[in-house]
């Protein structure tokens, strides 16, 4: 089975009703690494109804957490709210000082990361129930769990301190009460009065905090499980460091006992890095943020990313070539037929085990119907978004009349943004020149320059067509008894002044055939003059 219908599986064994979670703290700029824990969850969630469960998939939103640090892409003036909630401190402008006229709007910190990703989240075919942790807390649904906390507090130290094996400080209380300044920094609990913590901050101000109202929150380790109790969660994706021996997920499986709750199912993931750059992290500034990734790639590409590769398995997202492997892969998954493949005999388990998990990776993958998906490939669209400056003749090319589907419009679109990115791989950039370039000249070899002449000749013949093409060159080294290698690195020297590039026949059929052999004819009168 597909990993997703497995965690399915151990979810029909503890009921039929079930809520599927995710969260993240919006701290910073949301990234691709972020898309592996809620598209987990999402894929997760409509494998959990595909078995017939009940299945809800909500996202938490931890803006009830603190600022931690002036991040690098933070004004120093941040400095004053480090300690206070994202919730109720403002938005950065374009340079990273707090922007007080947007936070008069109406617009926090947290909603400024949020949105983007809420965008991000539509385009890839992600529909959860968002909740707001900091509204939650305000509104009471923290108050029952809090105040068990509270009143278990000894309880709690003990099983944080056993299990995690850290030792925590004699004034540890498991809650943080806000002070009057609306920082959760620096401050000592005093007492508990059911509801009421008391508490001194660091200037010696005393004050009281109401657990039932929101003044204040529970520390991670707890407010997981609290969350847990509350909401009803069955089952959380979580990344590794949570699911390490000792972290949060083993210490909220004992806490959640107290709120008379079962911690949910649990699947860990590995995390997604940059290629060559290491783990993504919002607070380094190392990131590709979900809507510049959805510029670029397909949105089933995405998701196919994520649903093709087990969960304990890294993944190391490369804008370059990186990505057109993925998109190979993706194509080749699109174009096969599933029913006939599993009718085969003879068929190990193996065997279908592999079939079955290509096929509902691909069904996790789909957004558009799967004929608009597969209808060109992510090469041949590459290339022709670099030859062709009008949308309508890329339309031609491809032979499609009458109305586009929007699905492709939005596809040639990112491919442009691509191919005018610093992420597009030179192995596929096509730079055609308008005349000959004199350092590419001089690298011609004598073969190169014994082969051009009758290059000409035999590509004016051509009906120009990839595969005449193609004849043409490999037939004019042939007769010269050379190599068709030196005939396409004296074709790339004059047409794009490197010694190779990409699939060149393929190219040359979407160029005006004119063009190209009077910049041929130019070369060759350029070699004959030197």
């Amino acid at each position: 089975m597909h990993w997703s219908d497995v965690v399915a599986q151990r979810l029909s064994e503890r009921g039929s009703k079930h809520i599927v979670s995710t969260g993240i703290t919006p701290s910073g700029e949301f990234h691709i690494g972020h898309l592996r824990e809620i598209l987990t969850g999402d894929m997760i969630s409509k494998a959990a109804r595909k078995a017939g469960l009940d299945a809800e998939f909500v996202f938490i939103v931890d803006s009830a957490d603190p600022l931690r640090k002036v991040y690098a892409f933070l004004d120093d003036s941040y400095s004053k709210y480090i300690g206070h909630q994202l919730k109720k401190i403002p938005p950065p402008d374009a340079n990273g000082c707090p922007d007080m006229q947007r936070f008069a709007e109406g617009v926090s910190y947290a909603d400024h990361f949020l949105e983007p990703f809420k965008k991000a989240l539509k385009q890839i075919d992600v529909h959860p129930r968002f909740i707001d942790n900091f509204d939650a807390y305000a509104s009471g649904q923290f108050a029952e769990t809090s105040q068990i906390a509270c009143n278990n507090a000894d309880k709690i130290r003990e099983i944080i301190e056993r299990v995690s094996g850290r030792e925590l400080s004699p004034d540890w209380f498991p809650w943080n009460p806000i002070d009057s300044n609306g920082s959760i920094d620096g401050i000592r609990v005093t007492g508990w009065n059911n509801p009421f913590v008391s508490w001194i901050d660091s200037e010696g101000n005393e004050g009281q905090s109401d657990v039932t109202k929101g003044e204040g929150k529970l520390p991670w380790r707890i407010d997981w499980p609290a969350k847990w109790a509350w909401i009803g969660v069955t089952m959380e994706p979580f990344g590794k460091d949570h699911g390490a021996a000792g972290g949060s997920y083993d210490t909220g499986k004992e806490i959640v006992e107290l709120f008379a709750q079962q911690a949910p199912v649990d699947l860990t993931y590995e995390w997604i890095s940059l290629r060559g750059q290491g783990a993504m992290s919002s607070s380094s500034g190392n990131t590709i943020g979900p809507l510049e990734a959805l510029s670029l790639v397909p949105p089933e590409i995405l998701r196919y990313l994520v649903a093709s590769t087990k969960p304990n398995k890294a993944i190391e997202f490369d804008t370059g070539m990186g990505l057109v492997n993925l998109a190979d892969e993706f194509e080749r998954t699109t174009s096969r037929d599933f029913s006939i493949e599993l009718e085969k005999e003879g068929l190990s388990r193996r065997q279908l085990v592999a079939i079955e998990d290509a096929k509902t990776a691909l069904e996790l993958s789909l957004i558009s119907p799967r004929e608009e998906t597969s209808s060109v490939t992510f090469r041949h669209l590459a290339m022709l978004a670099q030859t062709k400056s009008k949308d309508e003749d890329v339309w031609k090319s491809l032979g499609i009349d009458g109305s586009i589907p929007q699905s492709m419009v939005d596809r040639l679109n990112r491919m442009r943004t691509w191919v005018h990115s610093n992420h597009f791989p030179d192995e596929l950039r096509i730079a055609i020149l308008e005349q000959p370039s004199s350092e590419a000249m001089a690298q011609m070899s004598e073969e190169n320059i014994r082969l051009l002449p009758e290059l000409i000749k035999s590509l004016r013949l051509s009906n120009w067509e990839a595969a005449s093409i193609q004849t043409s060159i490999s037939s004019t080294a042939k007769t010269l008894e050379l190599s068709p290698r030196h005939a396409y690195r004296a074709l790339y020297l004059c047409l794009m002044g490197t010694e190779r590039g990409p699939r060149l026949p393929t190219i040359l059929t979407e160029l005006d055939q004119d063009t190209i052999l009077n910049l041929l004819d130019a070369c060759l009168q350029t070699k004959q003059e030197s």
